[in-house]
């Protein structure tokens, strides 16, 4: 790996001479992990930004292939917009090669949206790769839950002022803008919600926990028998016969998993198996990230009615 990163970077240092040179004039050029983030970025940057994601929102994030072009993205890079809590770690591998040192750990362009989150399913003890796809810093995806996004645009917004500090005015005037839609579209979320708060849904891979306890529902069980690991025989028996008991409607899938598995152990349990969007761009139409917020809230509601 270390003599693929050296050979990549070397390729990248007779390329780079050959990219426009940017003015003080041109936009910030952000690059983001995932398209959530990209698309918050956008929000609080408006037209003083140029933002470009890393993972596509179709994509498993916890798994990116580095390839040369995501290295070239970074090399171009004023910010790089991080998850953080293990989610996209991959990204080290890629700003190595990038050769970019206004992006590597630690450098003020590296901006990690996680702090001061509230982070939900902390390991209580030691995590090893037996136990599956764990992330020891506890659920990375809390952008899932829009509730979140007060403190996630607050980073963004520190992150963009410690690069051009002229501009945080427009930065924080963006963000309350963005804001209060999200304040409209979450009165409406939370109303829809309302009446099928204590619902139990399963979920394919166990991802989904911040936006289910924003809004009451409870997760009874994984499709998965480990996290990332494909499930056996007998654990499915167990779902199915878990969900009939429990009268169990739906089981949340992502739109990198297997939808035909889903869907069978959900026509066996009497249920219905639904793709929500895991990430922005995850599905049709959820193409900014208040549409796909929206697009999870309507398909839960519709499943569970």
């Amino acid at each position: 790996m270390r003599r693929a990163i050296l050979i990549l970077g070397a390729a990248l240092a007779v390329i780079g001479p050959m990219l426009p040179v940017a003015s003080a004039a041109d936009k910030i050029h952000v690059v983001a992990t995932i398209p959530d983030l990209k698309a918050l970025t956008e929000e609080v940057g408006g037209n003083l930004v140029e933002v470009e994601s890393l993972a596509r929102g179709t994509q498993n994030a916890h798994e990116l292939e580095i390839r040369p072009s995501l290295m070239l993205k970074l090399r171009r890079a004023d910010i790089l917009i991080e998850n953080g809590l293990t989610l996209d770690s991959w990204a080290d591998v890629a700003v190595q090669g990038a050769n970019n040192p206004k992006i590597v750990r630690g450098a003020p362009g590296r901006v990690d949206v996680s702090r001061d989150i509230q982070v939900l399913e902390v390991p209580s003890t030691g995590v090893d790769r037996s136990m599956g796809d764990v992330h020891p810093l506890g659920n990375p995806h809390y952008s899932l839950d829009p509730g979140m996004a007060p403190i996630i645009t607050q980073n963004i917004v520190d992150g963009l002022a410690r690069f051009a500090p002229e501009h945080r005015a427009a930065f924080e005037k963006n963000r309350r803008a963005f804001l209060a839609r999200l304040d409209e579209a979450m009165t409406r979320w939370t109303k829809a919600m309302e009446p099928l708060r204590g619902a139990k849904v399963v979920v394919y891979h166990p991802q989904w926990i911040y936006i289910l306890s924003r809004f009451g529902l409870n997760q009874a069980a994984t499709l998965e028998d480990r996290p990332g690991i494909p499930a056996s025989p007998a654990h499915l028996t167990h779902v199915i016969r878990q969900m009939k008991e429990e009268r169990i409607k739906m089981i949340i899938v992502e739109p990198w998993n297997d939808l035909k598995l889903a869907t069978r152990v959900a026509e066996e349990a009497g249920a219905k198996a639904v793709v929500l969007a895991s990430m922005v761009g995850g599905v049709k139409g959820a193409d900014s990230y208040i549409a796909a917020i929206d697009h999870n809230v309507n398909a839960l509601a519709q499943a569970l009615r």
